[in-house]
């Protein structure tokens, strides 16, 4: 059963179950010049808000020794294998709908009126015919790439696109990518395709996260 916080900015419940510390293991998988590349990883996500309508999303990965390596430094050092810090993502999700002179911006520009989103009955409104409510989010990654996705939440599970990808001068080619989301038996479980370095859209990686407390977590 998924519990909603209280107090929370009505727009944010249909999101309410992403919210808070999730940490687990997954698998970086991606063929290279005919060759599948895969390594073992940690990661560290979370999701949190500032009573605010959207979320702010960050995730860090560790990447960790294969098998084999594992078991050559244990052997070596008697000591667990270190992790070591391989790359990260910030980014912000919320419902997609279109602004008005209840929502901040352009920039900074403050609101002119009450928000037009106050309630549970009005974010019913934007309920699509699915049964979700569509959600836009944006995500940039310390490699020179920002993400616009589209797509739709509904229930525990979150389906992405990318409706657009801004890459820098010097960064590696990345197209499109779709991701999806879902909370089996309490945790989370995430897929990511990427359409990259002159291929088409194929698995990139996967990952199976706990909830945590944030005290407890790196």
């Amino acid at each position: 059963m998924m519990e909603i916080p209280t107090g929370l900015p009505p727009e944010l419940v249909p999101l309410s179950w992403l919210i808070g510390v999730w940490e687990g293991e997954g698998m970086v998988e991606y063929a290279i010049d005919g060759e599948t590349r895969m390594h073992p990883f940690r990661q560290r996500v979370e999701f949190r808000h500032d009573d605010l309508p959207h979320l702010e999303y960050r995730s860090q990965v560790w990447l960790l020794p294969d098998a084999d390596d594992a078991d050559a430094a244990t052997d070596a050092d008697d000591a667990e294998p270190v992790a070591v810090p391989l790359s990260g993502e910030v980014g912000y999700w919320r419902l997609a709908r279109e602004r008005d002179a209840g929502d901040v911006g352009p920039g900074l520009l403050p609101p002119t009126q009450d928000s037009s989103m106050p309630n549970a009955d009005a974010v019913e409104t934007l309920r699509n015919s699915d049964g979700g409510f569509d959600l836009e989010v944006s995500i940039a990654h310390p490699t020179g790439v920002i993400e616009l996705y589209y797509g739709m939440i509904r229930g525990p599970r979150v389906d992405l696109a990318t409706d657009g990808v801004l890459r820098a001068k010097g960064a590696e080619d990345y197209r499109s990518a779709t991701r999806l989301y879902g909370l089996v038996q309490n945790r989370l479980f995430w897929a990511w395709d990427i359409a990259a370095l002159d291929q088409e859209l194929a698995t990139h990686a996967s990952a199976q996260l706990d909830r945590v407390d944030p005290a407890e977590s790196n």
